[in-house]
């Protein structure tokens, strides 16, 4: 056994990576020491299968944003969520993005079917019902097959440049109560969370009304994470939010401790950033906002860099929706809110 791992390691030995190669070999050892139950082993072996798969699927596809649409697998074709999930991804695709869905049936392969296959991904869960995908999926290379919902949440959350929630049961809460959570815990960047339902349906009204009465009212949420999520009723208004977002926000970057670095496709003015400072002091852990230039293989971006007071999401995501108001020069990025790099 000590052999094959030699050997193994030594595929890698040119992988430019060592140091956290061998932190995982590391922790497989210690794992090791600490268990020897074929359950903790096959679990293990599980979860990092599903990782291979979904790194297999998008690590060659991350040139474009995707956003994941989420929604009940039992809605029928003939039903307005249906029709509005299919509209949605159709006019997502028109304009760029890719579509991720959990590739099973209802509102899923409604967002599939609306982008097409040459623009869906799925992300299938082995399930004793609802297991076959949809057909709007390329099963080869645009299709994982998971063990585990906390491996499939994760790339769900991880792959999504935006989030679209439409109505739907438990499974789609809980995604999007994941997403919401990691958002609000700076343990994921900050995405667009669009909740959307046809014009006249109050399942996101109920939903916000419960988390007034119920959660925000006593004190377990700040009134400002509201501002996490839009509530939308037509694709034009949602797909609106999408492009918005990115139109001059380009990405952010959690640097360890308090640093957070927005990158931006325009730098804005001294008398803008003075206008922020004074606006979003509250969100300043200590220090300012200031400005400065990241250099990369994908290019090079002005941004701003400031002591970030973790527990004032919201009000990061009120600074990025003010810095996307704002005139900036960026060239012909600020036209293409869909690329990524």
């Amino acid at each position: 056994m000590r052999q094959h791992v030699l050997e193994l390691a030594d595929q890698l030995a040119d992988h430019g990576h060592g140091d956290l190669l061998e932190g995982i070999f590391r922790h497989l050892i210690a794992i090791g020491h600490a268990t020897r139950e074929q359950s903790d082993w096959a679990f293990l072996h599980g979860a990092l299968a599903d990782i291979r798969d979904g790194l297999r699927v998008f690590c060659s596809h991350r040139d474009r944003r995707k956003v994941g649409v989420v929604g009940s697998a039992r809605v029928p074709p003939d039903s307005a969520v249906y029709q509005q999930a299919v509209d949605l991804s159709r006019q997502l695709a028109a304009s760029g993005f890719e579509v991720i869905t959990g590739a099973g049936e209802g509102v899923m392969e409604a967002a599939n079917r609306g982008a097409g296959q040459g623009r869906s991904y799925g992300l299938n869960i082995q399930l004793p019902f609802e297991f076959a995908p949809n057909r709007y999926i390329d099963p080869k290379n645009k299709l994982v097959v998971f063990r585990y919902f906390f491996t499939r949440k994760h790339f769900l959350v991880r792959e999504s440049d935006a989030l679209v929630a439409m109505p739907g049961g438990v499974g789609t809460l809980d995604e999007l109560f994941e997403a919401l959570t990691l958002i609000q815990t700076a343990k994921t960047v900050p995405v667009p969370v669009v909740l959307l339902a046809p014009d006249g349906d109050d399942y996101w009204q109920r939903w916000k009304n419960y988390m007034v009465k119920s959660v925000e009212e006593r004190g377990m949420v700040s009134p400002a994470d509201a501002q996490i999520y839009d509530q939308v009723g037509s694709v034009d208004a949602a797909v609106g939010v999408i492009r918005r977002f990115y139109r001059s926000f380009h990405s952010c970057r959690f640097l360890g401790g308090e640093r957070l670095q927005l990158l931006l496709h325009g730098a804005p003015t001294d008398e803008q950033l003075k206008v922020m400072n004074h606006t979003f002091s509250d969100l300043l852990h200590a220090g300012t906002i200031e400005p400065f230039t990241h250099r990369s293989e994908q290019g090079v971006y002005p941004g701003l860099q400031f002591q970030f007071d973790h527990r004032c999401m919201g009000r990061l995501y009120g600074l990025i929706r003010h810095i996307n108001g704002l005139p900036l020069s960026g060239g012909t990025r600020l036209e293409h809110p869909e690329q990524r790099q």
